[in-house]
């Protein structure tokens, strides 16, 4: 992809390439400040790329509108969740269905995936605690049945029986997505030892660019909680 981009004079992403394939989880690794949530937003075009290429099961959608991705295929769940603290959780999942034609409904799996969500329909977003509202930001994006879904730091504040309901959950959709098809699965993540048991492969970001990249299967031996820690 090559992707470059800028805030002001700051040089933020440089050159970063990343495949991801379906029926994996591919994790972006790295501290604070180099360029991974700007990496997410480029891709889905909150931010527009400077320069390089963002395609789509080879369809360029390097400069279409977000919705359009949307539409195309691609889900995106922002760090901080962003959900409505004012609709329920009913209206939320439906607002994931805005580019889809009127009436849609939310697919049904949603609720076996996140069965809280079916027990708080008419509660409102903003009432739920962080993890529920973490499992109502992750719906919200699949409502759509995307192909791929990225995730900024999933498990940021949230308590460690919702982490592992996440984590099987990922592991789920990265082998049959929503409607039985294997799903590309892209996650920012702070949680080394999370990233680590999911991960199919793996990319480390320092400074906007990508200095090391592998298969999950290697990431103990490639060194790269030791990096992360430099």
């Amino acid at each position: 992809m090559g992707l470059e981009q800028y805030y002001g004079g700051s040089h933020i992403l440089r050159q970063v390439s990343l495949e991801a394939k379906r029926g994996e989880v591919t994790v972006v690794l790295g501290r604070n400040g180099v360029g991974k949530t700007t990496l997410l937003k480029s891709l889905m075009g909150v931010l527009a790329v400077k320069t390089g290429r963002v395609s789509l099961h080879g369809r360029d959608i390097t400069r279409i509108e977000p919705y359009e991705r949307v539409r195309a295929g691609l889900a995106y769940v922002p760090q901080g969740r962003e959900i409505f603290g004012r609709l329920t959780v009913d209206e939320n999942l439906r607002m994931g269905l805005a580019t889809r034609p009127a009436g849609t409904a939310v697919p049904p799996v949603l609720f076996e995936l996140f069965p809280v969500l079916k027990q708080m329909l008419h509660r409102r977003g903003g009432d739920l605690s962080g993890g529920q509202q973490q499992q109502l930001a992750i719906a919200r994006a699949l409502a759509p049945s995307p192909s791929v879904l990225m995730l900024d730091e999933p498990t940021e504040g949230i308590q460690p029986s919702i982490i592992k309901d996440i984590g099987r959950t990922l592991a789920r959709l990265a082998e049959r997505g929503i409607d039985g098809q294997p799903m590309a699965i892209v996650l920012v993540e702070q949680y080394y030892d999370f990233a680590e048991e999911l991960a199919d492969a793996y990319i480390v970001m320092e400074r906007g660019e990508v200095v090391m990249r592998g298969r999950g299967t290697d990431m103990v031996a490639d060194g790269v909680k030791a990096r992360l820690a430099i």
